[in-house]
């Protein structure tokens, strides 16, 4: 950055005394003086025209303030006030260069400029150079003496005075040296202190208590302007950190903060313009709005850093901290009583209202954390107050004193939370919170009470459904004239022993009795809903229950022993039986009977299905060409007319095959059975025979050919169970029989071939037992025992019995 950018001019009061803001606010903006806060010092330059004031600023600082062109003779070159930001010093410092005094321009009359601007500079700078020529030393109109005598009792009459830097500037110095010059002008600088009007306080204050003065003395700039270079370079670095304590502008009290260093200039030339006495009054209520202001940022900030509360805020961020109310008083507490302190010497009305201020930011800053420990409270205490109503409600006690108790002490319990959180600074009323925490009570509370009746309406309707719905379907499965009468007083007694035990349980809920007869009621409607849905449930399957029922009743006798067709069964009786117990189940199925209602579903179809003959004497029209029954509400059928004759026709057509069976297995049996000849047949055998008959009592050969042929087959007769072949048929029996005829006879030879085999010497004892056993089998055999063991055991014996005889 070159020196021109850097140094950076503005004009900010003009020869007419109008105050340029905009070009302030710019400069401001310019040289970023908003960004210094406290950081930055104002060096102002007065003195007589034409002394060299702006070429020694631009030596000194880097300015580029205009300068007097010698050639052109004397005359007024700076107009008004200039100010500059100074080159290459820091901190930021500011250098304003004021119009000279005692100018022809303006005339001996025309002084209150001159006034004004001095005591603008004094207002507002932190130091005063104070440019006078060396041989002006001593004289009584010279070196601003005049000036210097209104500006100091105005300054003291207006302002809280500060410590500000006075540097006298001895321009041209002679070859008196400076040690002998000093003196004279700090007497002259006593003189017109002394001489000023004080306040009472101030009366013997001394100079040095509000002015730092410094004398220093420049050789001639057109003369030794080499030197004079040196000597104002080696004064520049004076002016480095220059608000350092014991710089030049090491006194701080009182400094305006960068920020509004322009509206306090502005209101600080508007003041001065508007009085010409110099009475500045209210400039004090602007400084002590601007300090307090200061002070009041500063406590702000200082309480938004502190340990403590940014501890206790983040703290309070996740859970609920004890105490919160007189940690954060405390805090706030400490935090005014600081600022207090601080502003105690400003004027009271800007303190006070400053103060108030201070507290409403504070209040603001600290209000989210306050509206946070509420929720916790109120998040907490509505934990606690569930925890409590579950426990209470576990333990037995009736749902309304539950309730009513522990409302009433978590309410109570939540007010004592409140008030431990309470900041005294503050009005804040917690009734919101207290309205929300309320609601929310309320809503648990029905949330819970819902829950409670469900849960009860679901145990009481599962009890039910326990106790009707295996009952009734068993009822409905054995159908018969008692299953609706029985289904009912099951019904009945269930209900009523649920209801009263239903009742008793909300009586613990103190409701009115609209509400719990409302229960009760949807109560005994789903217990009706039950028994009507399951039996819509079996009239759904009744062809299913109708063909089970048949099959049943005509496959088992009475004693539910499996039916063996043997022939003297009556099966038109028991079909009969059997169709009327099925149309029996459909006719109870037909429609919900829950009321005591009489109805003549049952003889209606008997009459048209199973005896069509009786129904036809007395009625012309079939009774089931319709879809309702007459006596019964179509909200009560379950199975119309016109249904039941298509369900009786498709149960007739599906259950005939069992019948048709039944008839084949019967005629079967019957066929099997029936070995013996006819009557006559057997009497023309005896008659016929008779000649061959004598024979055989002739011959007793042929008897005992006859008993070993009998014992043959009969041996053949067991071991091939010709009677359990011929049961399926007479052709599936001879199929059967001559795949196993050949190797039965084989087996039978081999037996008796491997019986003669052995030796005829047996003992006599076996062979009497042998005997004995044989005639033990036979007559087995003859029982009609089957045995493969026996058959062979009779060969053998066979054998060993005609052996002797030959």
């Amino acid at each position: 950055m070159d020196k021109e950018a850097e140094c950076c001019s503005a004009h900010l009061i003009d020869g007419d005394g109008t105050f340029n803001a905009v070009g302030l606010d710019n400069f401001i903006k310019q040289v970023k003086l908003g960004e210094c806060g406290l950081s930055y010092a104002v060096v102002a330059i007065m003195g007589p025209q034409s002394s060299g004031k702006s070429t020694l600023l631009n030596h000194l600082f880097h300015t580029n303030f205009k300068e007097m062109d010698a050639y052109r003779g004397r005359s007024q070159t700076t107009k008004g006030i200039w100010m500059a930001r100074c080159a290459g010093i820091e901190p930021c410092t500011i250098v304003m260069d004021l119009e000279g005094t005692d100018g022809r321009e303006r005339g001996e009359d025309d002084t209150a400029f001159e006034k004004q601007s001095a005591l603008f500079a004094l207002a507002v700078s932190d130091i005063v150079l104070i440019n006078m020529w060396c041989h002006d030393i001593g004289r009584e109109q010279a070196a601003n003496k005049p000036l210097l005598k209104t500006v100091f009792q105005v300054m003291l009459r207006l302002f809280s005075p500060r410590k500000t830097t006075l540097m006298f500037v001895i321009r041209d110095k002679t070859r008196t040296p400076l040690e002998n010059l000093e003196p004279v002008l700090r007497e002259d600088i006593q003189k017109i202190w002394d001489s000023v009007p004080k306040p009472e306080a101030h009366k013997h204050t001394p100079l040095s208590e509000f002015f730092n003065v410094q004398v220093v003395a420049l050789p001639s700039y057109e003369e030794r302007e080499e030197q004079f270079k040196e000597q104002v370079a080696s004064l520049r670095q004076k002016f480095f950190q220059s608000i350092a304590p014991g710089g030049l502008a090491g006194d701080r009290r009182g400094v305006v903060p960068a920020s509004g260093f322009s509206f306090s200039a502005q209101q600080i030339w508007k003041v001065i313009k508007e009085n010409k006495d110099l009475d500045l009054p209210a400039h004090k209520v602007m400084v002590a709005t601007v300090r307090c202001e200061e002070i009041a940022n500063e406590k702000y900030s200082s309480f938004v850093s502190n340990k403590d509360w940014l501890e206790l805020e983040e703290a309070v961020q996740s859970h609920l901290v004890p105490g919160f109310g007189k940690k954060l008083c405390s805090l706030l507490s400490n935090c005014l009583s600081s600022y207090d302190e601080e502003a105690t010497y400003f004027e009271d009305s800007v303190r006070s209202s400053k103060r108030k201020q201070l507290e409403e930011k504070l209040l603001q800053l600290v209000q989210p954390a306050y509206q946070l420990m509420l929720e916790h409270i109120r998040s907490e205490t509505l934990n606690n107050f569930k925890k409590a109503l579950a426990d209470a409600l576990s333990g037995g006690q009736g749902f309304a004193v539950a309730t009513r108790d522990c409302t009433k002490k978590f309410i109570r319990l939540f007010d004592e939370q409140c008030q431990d959180a309470l900041i005294k600074q503050a009005n804040w009323n917690s009734a919101k919170v207290r309205d929300k925490f309320s609601h929310d009570l309320d809503s648990h509370v029905a949330e819970v009470r819902a829950d409670k009746l469900s849960e009860l309406t679901s145990l009481y309707e599962s009890k039910l459904k326990e106790a009707l719905h295996g009952p009734v379907e068993a009822l409905l499965e054995g159908a018969n004239d008692d299953t609706w009468p029985a289904i009912r007083k099951l019904f009945f007694r269930e209900t009523e022993t649920a209801v009263s035990e239903f009742s008793f349980a909300l009586s613990g809920f103190e409701m009115d009795e609209e509400e719990k007869e409302d229960m009760i009621s949807k109560l005994k409607n789903f217990a009706r809903g039950l028994v009507e849905g399951k039996t819509r449930e079996e009239a759904a399957k009744v062809l299913y229950h109708m063909k089970e029922r048949f099959t049943s009743i005509f496959n088992h006798d009475n004693d539910s022993m499996p039916r063996v067709w043997t022939g003297k069964e009556d099966i038109r009786a028991i079909t009969k039986t059997a169709r009327s117990s099925s149309l029996k189940l459909l006719s109870v199925l037909a429609a919900i009977r829950l009321d005591e209602e009489t109805d003549t579903i049952g003889d209606t179809l008997v009459l048209t299905l199973v005896d069509p003959k009786k129904g036809t004497s007395n009625s012309t029209t079939d009774p089931l060409v319709s879809s309702t029954w007459g006596e019964v509400p179509a909200t009560k059928t379950l199975i119309t007319p016109v249904q039941c004759k298509a369900l009786w026709n498709q149960f007739q057509r599906e259950t005939e095959y069992t019948i048709t069976q039944a008839i084949a297995s019967q005629e079967a049996n019957k066929r099997n059975n029936n070995w013996l000849p006819p009557p006559w047949a057997i009497a023309a055998m005896m008659i016929l025979g008779f000649n061959e008959f004598m024979t055989l009592l002739r011959n007793p050969l042929w008897l005992l050919f006859i008993f070993v042929s009998y014992l043959l087959f009969k041996a053949l007769w067991v071991q091939l169970d010709i009677s359990g072949e011929f049961r399926n048929g007479v052709l599936p029996g001879i199929l059967s029989l001559s795949t196993k005829f050949l190797p039965t006879v084989t087996n039978l030879l081999r037996k008796l071939a491997e019986e003669g085999q052995t030796p005829v010497n047996t003992e006599a004892s076996r062979n009497n037992s042998n005997f004995s056993q044989s005639s033990r089998i036979i007559q087995g055999n003859d029982s009609g025992l089957s045995s493969t063991a026996s058959s062979e055991v009779t060969m053998e014996n066979d054998m060993e019995y005609t052996s002797p005889q030959k």
